[in-house]
């Protein structure tokens, strides 16, 4: 019987190490993994590689990993929020690597990841910082950037629903990031508003399919 149920944070972290490659979901505070983040700091791991759209928001999840300084380079859009200094304070005391990249150029290269794409060329970031080391190349007139995939090895996912087969609903722009963050990691991790049973959520509204899912928490909003 397939079950990807877990009841607590032990469980839904298992495997999880020092150095660890972690896609985070959310659009700012909207759909972030904000429990299962701080379940991270928590548990004293550290050195992590975060890849998220934007570094934090508010005084939870990423912010206080950052704080902390259990974090060593953060892939993101937007490193700063209106209300936290934190990304550029320990960028600019050498104490965090930062990698910048376009929100669609990063959604790109997740969705790269997630479909076995080895690589794809966008004009956007040409002549540009953004672009600098990278390979260029004209395609009918116009200069295209060479850009990677981007996998890790865990996504931590916000959804509103899920069954015990792991397909996720989500609750408006919560979603983000999430289906595509799934595709491209090795191990996702959901943390859920509730459970429902079999066959409750309408299968034209499954946002991200079980097959992409490999533990969901319920975790009560906080």
């Amino acid at each position: 019987m397939i079950d990807k149920r877990v009841y607590d944070f032990d469980a839904a972290l298992e495997g999880m190490k020092d150095g660890a490659t972690i896609m985070s979901a959310g659009f700012g505070a909207a759909g972030a993994p904000q429990e299962l983040l701080e379940a991270v700091l928590d548990r004293g791991y550290r050195d992590l590689v975060i890849i998220s759209n934007n570094a934090g928001e508010g005084e939870r999840g990423l912010i206080k990993l950052l704080k902390e300084r259990r974090i060593a380079k953060v892939i993101c859009s937007f490193p700063t929020s209106s209300n936290s200094e934190i990304t550029k304070e320990l960028y600019s005391a050498g104490l965090l690597e930062l990698e910048i990249v376009p929100q669609g150029t990063m959604s790109e290269r997740m969705r790269a990841g997630g479909a076995g794409i080895g690589g794809f060329y966008t004009r956007t970031s040409v002549n540009t910082p953004l672009a600098e080391g990278k390979e260029v190349r004209n395609i009918d007139g116009d200069d295209y950037v060479l850009e990677y995939p981007l996998k890790a090895e865990f996504a931590f996912i916000k959804a509103r629903e899920a069954d015990r087969w792991g397909n996720l609903t989500y609750n408006l722009s919560a979603r983000g990031f999430g289906p595509t963050m799934a595709m491209a990691a090795e191990t996702t991790i959901v943390q859920v508003d509730r459970f429902v049973e079999l066959g409750e959520i309408d299968p034209e509204q499954v946002i991200t399919p079980g097959i992409y899912v490999d533990r969901v928490m319920e975790v009560e909003a906080s």
